[in-house]
């Protein structure tokens, strides 16, 4: 199997990046049932969250919300730059924030009582999508590398974009910056230089007197020019690089002071976020006992109801097994009646079967009779047939004769005529 290379690491072939986004978040398989348990802990979750918000917003509009997804959140370990560690141990809401006095921008994500990030986005950083579900980024100041697991790509995708728009504005926020310390730094060596001029207009008295009783300008200016002209130089030189580091140590101070107070904020969202979870907490250990006070009511009353159906069934059974021999009843009482009236015509029903037997026999002994005809009558007609037989022989045998008579008579006819010709 083949491993996905990260910023900080790559994920280890046993367990990749989107297998554990999608076995944090239930994907690819059945989602089992929230418990009661794992509603009280998303309630905890949501309160820190709210009481966290609270906090980063109390500076009025200097830091707020500009985008919020909810992914679950794993961090590199730290030991093997390899492999994925979950930072939470659900899906948490993960929020860009934006801080209008510093003009940044981070991105912040609190489980319970624990911010599992904060990451302030630089123009240098880029968010990297390792799967469909998946993406990381590396926080150099942080010293680690965060991965964020997606239920779906479409939320992903949507992080991923926000991510590549904060980085723009965080660019053009540092370009701002930088043109705006070239423009005082111009301004304060333009300042500097007209100072300078001024100083060595009001200096050119006392360098005149100076000149009357110690000489004349050409042997000072052979004598002390370069020497002078060497160390203004290194006079403006340092005099730039102290109003540098001056700007520099102000800039840095109102960074430190806007660090502390966002700690200080934090830390009340904390301290909030805390409390909130024990009173969460107490109320959840109660509504745990009434939900089993409950649960064991609603078991004694499903069994009492299992119960009376089990009776309602049993009765609806024996109501239907009654009906049914009702109806066979019925049913036999019809037959009964039927047999009875039955009953009663089988004395005429025996007298006409003695009256159909007696003239049974009576068109038995016709029969016979009439068989008896038959046969005579079959003998009689073989007989006829045998007689019809010989006197169409007979008949045919005259047939044959009387053609030889008549023959014989034509040819006497014949004869006859002739003689009489002749005579």
């Amino acid at each position: 199997m083949q491993r996905r290379q990260s910023t900080g690491g790559e994920i280890p072939a046993g367990r990749s990046g989107e297998e554990l986004g999608m076995w944090r978040s239930g994907v690819g398989g059945p989602v089992p049932a929230r418990s009661a348990a794992g509603c009280a802990a998303s309630s905890l979750s949501d309160v820190s969250r709210a009481a966290s918000a609270r906090a980063l917003a109390a500076g009025g509009t200097r830091e707020q919300p500009i985008f919020t997804t909810r992914a679950h959140v794993f961090q590199i370990d730290p030991s093997t730059k390899k492999n994925w560690v979950p930072a939470s141990k659900q899906a948490v809401t993960v929020s860009y924030f934006y801080d209008s006095t510093r003009n940044s921008y981070r991105i912040i994500s609190v489980d319970g009582a624990k911010v599992i990030i904060n990451s302030t986005i630089t123009p240098n950083m880029t968010f990297t999508k390792t799967s469909q579900k998946f993406g990381q980024w590396a926080d150099s100041r942080a010293n680690t590398v965060f991965g964020l697991g997606f239920p779906s790509e479409q939320q992903l995708t949507k992080f991923a974009e926000k991510f590549q728009e904060v980085k723009e504005a965080a660019k053009l926020a540092r370009d701002r910056s930088q043109e705006k310390i070239e423009t005082s730094s111009n301004h304060s060596q333009t300042s500097f230089a007209a100072k300078m001029k001024r100083e060595s207009g009001r200096e050119t008295p006392s360098s005149t007197r100076a000149s009357s009783v110690n000489g004349t300008d050409d042997e000072k200016a052979s004598h002390g020019g370069p020497a002078e002209a060497h160390l203004k130089s290194e006079n403006d030189k340092l005099k730039f690089a102290l109003a540098q580091s001056s700007s520099n140590v102000k800039k840095w101070e109102t960074e430190m002071q806007s660090l502390r107070e966002s700690n200080a904020r934090l830390s009340t969202a904390l301290q909030e976020s805390a409390a909130s979870i024990e009173h969460w907490k107490k109320q959840f250990s109660a509504c745990k006992e009434e939900n089993d006070q409950l649960r064991g009511k609603i078991e004694e009353l499903e069994e009492q109801c299992n119960e009376i159906n089990k009776e309602k069934e049993r009765n609806a059974q024996l109501s239907r097994r009654l009906q049914e021999l009702e109806t066979e009843l019925q049913d036999k009482e019809l037959e009964l009646e039927e047999l009875r009236k039955q009953g009663e015509i089988i004395p005429e029903l025996m007298s006409e079967c003695e009256s159909v037997s007696e003239q049974l026999q009576a068109a038995e002994k016709k029969n016979k009779d009439l068989e008896e005809k038959v046969r005579t009558l079959r003998t009689e007609v073989e007989e006829n047939k045998h007689r019809q037989t010989n006197l169409k022989t007979e008949l045919k045998n005259f047939l044959d004769v009387l053609d030889g008579k008549i023959d014989e008579l034509h040819d006497f006819r014949q004869g006859l005529s002739k003689l009489g010709v002749d005579n």
